[in-house]
């Protein structure tokens, strides 16, 4: 059976990654996951400056999922490649980078200073953290992505991925622009903006206010978003929201995702990773097919 999936010029050995932002610098989970058994690895996104994130609280449990404001909270460019680099360059599976930034150039200086280090397969550009003022323009309009795309793609010799948020009247449009803005993939999606309210205190449980909905309420809207940017986009897609279990890993490969990032399951599963490794092979073949590459995109919806 074979496992891998290309994603532009980003070659995976399988299409179980982890989301930035749920799996620390990946130092902290060696204990847990065997790391080199992952299609890739992406730390938590770092920014130009270190960031302290937003006030508390940050995160609150909701029915089926949960409602995050971190705020990007992160030790900075310099941190990163000084600390946390050399050790996820030791890991034997892909690593990319997720960068933010609040303009073109932020984002642009970002991807090529990372770009350039050794043992960073690919670039993902955050373009859709909903808990940071800035940046997120990125993804909401389409000429503003393909520009911060293209920039980069011109400044950096790695394989750049945009992704993007649901928060959007028409996300393929969107993804248009990454496209054409010559994007190795476009990640689908980021958290969908939400808030609690503690009615007693008549007032928002996160100290943000507003927060991004992840976890299992989200995936039918993630696997919407996927349907409607494959069927709009010759763009390979990398499937994100609410998988928690082989199934859902297939749900999203056979809806248009060539690999997937298991985001909030890694909080209260930390080994999930691993289980849907495991499983892949037996699942893949119960449709018949050799490979992941021909289950993606195989949904008949006539």
């Amino acid at each position: 059976m074979d496992l891998s999936v290309t994603l532009g010029r980003l070659h995976l050995k399988n299409p179980i990654m982890v989301a930035s932002g749920t799996f620390g610098y990946a130092r902290e989970m060696e204990r847990i996951v065997d790391l080199s058994r992952l299609g890739g690895v992406l730390p938590k996104t770092i920014t130009a400056e270190p960031r302290i994130g937003n006030a508390p609280w940050r995160t609150v449990e909701t029915a089926a999922g949960l409602l995050n404001a971190i705020g990007l909270d992160n030790d900075g460019v310099d941190a990163f490649l000084e600390h946390h680099l050399p050790y996820l360059r030791e890991i034997e599976t892909a690593v990319v980078v997720s960068v933010a930034g609040r303009t073109e150039e932020d984002f642009v200086s970002l991807a090529e200073r990372v770009g350039a280090e050794e043992g960073v397969a690919a670039i993902e550009l955050n373009l859709s953290c909903p808990n940071v003022s800035g940046g997120i323009d990125f993804g909401t309009n389409a000429e503003s992505c393909r520009k911060v795309v293209d920039a980069t793609r011109r400044r950096t010799d790695v394989p750049v991925l945009a992704k993007l948020t649901p928060n959007v009247t028409r996300i393929d449009d969107i993804a248009r622009g990454a496209a054409d803005g010559g994007a190795d993939a476009v990640c689908l999606i980021n958290t969908v903006l939400g808030i609690a309210v503690d009615w007693r205190r008549r007032k928002p449980m996160l100290g943000n206010g507003m927060g991004g909905l992840s976890g299992p309420a989200i995936k039918p809207i993630a696997l919407r978003c996927v349907h409607q940017v494959a069927t709009a986009v010759d763009i390979p897609i990398i499937g994100i929201g609410g998988i928690a279990n082989i199934d859902d890993v297939m749900q999203f490969l056979v809806t248009g995702a060539s690999a997937v990032q298991i985001g909030t399951a890694n909080y209260y599963d930390p080994q999930v990773s691993m289980k849907m490794i495991d499983q892949l092979a037996d699942a893949v073949g119960e449709t018949g097919m050799e490979s992941v590459a021909q289950c993606v995109g195989t949904l008949e919806t006539k």
